[in-house]
């Protein structure tokens, strides 16, 4: 079964940008990364929520919490994960995110998860459904398992890239596999590109460096 072209990217390409890729392209949701988060200081997609609903945007909110490896923050405990899970919370309130909505931990690193992320994985889903919205979690692939076991109700957002190389894609219409694709076969999303340079004549910005991916609805964060 075919799925949703969407699009991640940190920070926000500003609102003629978005209305032009609407118009033009087969991209029918995008990230939206909440912030200040742990990992995450910019806050440029936060107070647009309401001007891409306007525009037509399915809406997969991000939430960059503590990292094991790599760039970021590292404070990786359960008490943690719980300030976090409810600081995901407050920025979805702030932006006006129905009761519901998915809101999805990246997680940048691979397997294995290890005994310290489990308990700040668990515990951030755990606060975020006690205020009455859907966890998910950004992981790679080979990770996801081991997320389902911890928390059987959160929904995957798995990545699975062919490079991780800034690599040319060419035209406005982009593959939308079933996100089964990723390797994973219960994902509800799949980054299925990394840095992928476009290239849009005619846009206010003609070029543009993003995540390619594809979901099995338009809209990845609706209740």
């Amino acid at each position: 079964m075919a799925g949703f072209a969407g699009f991640d990217t940190a920070f926000y390409p500003g609102d003629g940008q978005m209305a032009w890729l609407k118009a033009n392209t087969n991209l029918v949701w995008c990230s939206y990364y909440l912030a200040p988060a742990p990992s995450h200081r910019d806050t440029t997609w936060m107070g647009t929520r309401a001007t891409l609903v306007a525009q037509g945007w399915g809406i997969a909110p991000v939430y960059l919490g503590q990292q094991t490896t790599g760039p970021g923050s590292h404070n990786v405990t359960p008490a943690q994960g719980q300030a976090d899970g409810g600081n995901a919370a407050d920025l979805m309130d702030a932006d006006g995110f129905p009761a519901g909505s998915t809101v999805f931990l990246d997680l940048e690193n691979g397997p294995p998860m290890n005994p310290a992320q489990s308990g700040y994985v668990a515990a951030w889903c755990d606060a975020l459904a006690a205020r009455n919205y859907q966890p998910g979690i950004y992981c790679s692939h080979s990770l996801a398992d081991a997320v389902a076991a911890l928390r059987p109700d959160a929904r995957i957002w798995a990545f699975k890239v062919p490079t991780i190389a800034p690599n040319p894609v060419a035209g406005t219409t982009f593959p939308a596999p079933d996100p089964s694709g990723s390797g994973y076969a219960e994902a509800v999303a799949w980054q299925r590109g990394q840095n992928c340079q476009l290239s849009l004549p005619g846009a206010p910005t003609a070029t543009m460096t993003v995540d390619l991916d594809v979901a099995t609805t338009a809209d990845p964060g609706a209740p």
